[in-house]
């Protein structure tokens, strides 16, 4: 059974008491999130900075973005690094999990906190919620957040926002990782997780980093290192269902390769492997095919390179 808490099981003078000499980073990996990002660091450094010194940095990774992200942010307070210019020598592929590899070599935390960079509805107590079983209990090296995610305010269920995990991730959990299936929200993108552990692990660059770093934990330290905490609610944009299905095959490309079923790359700069994923739409009554790349490549345990 994994562990699971509630947010607010820990004080903030708790958490402070329990931090000690141990350095925490957020880090929001983004692209093309000016309309948020700055919301984000700007309420996230008023209250675990400013207020609190619970957080010793706010380290934004701009992947690629065309946008004003990275003025916004650095405006708004955060450290902000451009993927593609961290460790030039690595070569640089576009795609979430990519920010959070290079995250690695920016980043001076014995813990990293993870969030997501296009959040509506949501508030800071997902920073310490998150923090809470890593502070606490020196066995757990990654936690995972939950929330209700619905599709559209007001529409569908408290969980209906989360269509790549009921479909795909959940299912495969059952199949393949049942000591995961106890997870509600195996994709969230609020997480965080020790240093010593995430450096050592393979990490795909787009999409599947989540679930890989989960299936990794799992087989390197057991379910026993793994806990989930509920932070209530959390809203965002949501993506079309062609952007899904290339979400999904990610998601499924990770999983193959962890079976043995997909070659992994062999250099720490081959992490750019290509799908051919060809999805259909109709144009003016008529059907037609949509040939899309998806990468599905992985980097390597940083502390490799």
């Amino acid at each position: 059974m994994l562990r699971t808490a509630h947010w607010d099981d820990w004080s903030l003078d708790d958490l402070l008491a329990a931090k000690g000499e141990t350095r925490v980073s957020l880090v929001v990996p983004a692209r093309n999130e000016a309309a948020t990002v700055g919301d984000v660091v700007t309420r996230v450094r008023s209250a675990l900075v400013d207020t609190v010194a619970l957080l010793d940095e706010v380290v934004v990774i701009d992947s690629d973005s065309t946008d004003a992200t990275y003025d916004v942010a650095t405006d708004a307070g955060a450290v902000v690094h451009r993927s593609s210019e961290i460790r030039p020598d690595l070569g640089s592929v576009g795609g979430k999990g990519e920010a959070m590899w290079k995250s690695l070599f920016v980043t001076t935390g014995d813990v990293l906190v993870f969030m997501d960079a296009d959040l509506l509805d949501w508030d800071t107590h997902f920073v310490p919620g998150l923090l809470g079983p890593l502070l606490s209990a020196p066995d757990v090296a990654l936690v995972k957040g939950f929330y209700e995610r619905p599709l559209l305010a007001g529409e569908g269920g408290p969980l209906d926002g989360g269509r790549v995990t009921e479909l795909v991730a959940r299912p495969v959990l059952a199949l393949e990782y049942p000591e995961l299936a106890g997870l509600v929200q195996p994709l969230a993108g609020e997480w965080a997780v020790r240093r010593s552990l995430f450096e050592t692990l393979w990490v795909p660059t787009g999409y599947a980093v989540e679930l890989a770093a989960l299936i990794d934990t799992l087989a390197a330290r057991g379910s026993e290192a793994i806990a989930q905490v509920d932070l209530g609610r959390r809203a965002h944009a949501h993506q079309g269902l062609l952007d899904l299905g290339a979400m999904a095959t990610q998601i499924l490309a990770a999983v193959a390769r962890r079976r043995g079923g997909v070659e992994a790359p062999t250099s720490s700069t081959e992490g750019d492997q290509i799908v051919e994923l060809r999805q259909y739409r109709s144009e003016e009554g008529v059907i037609v095919p949509i040939e899309r790349v998806v990468h599905v490549g992985e980097r390597p345990p940083a502390v490799t390179v």
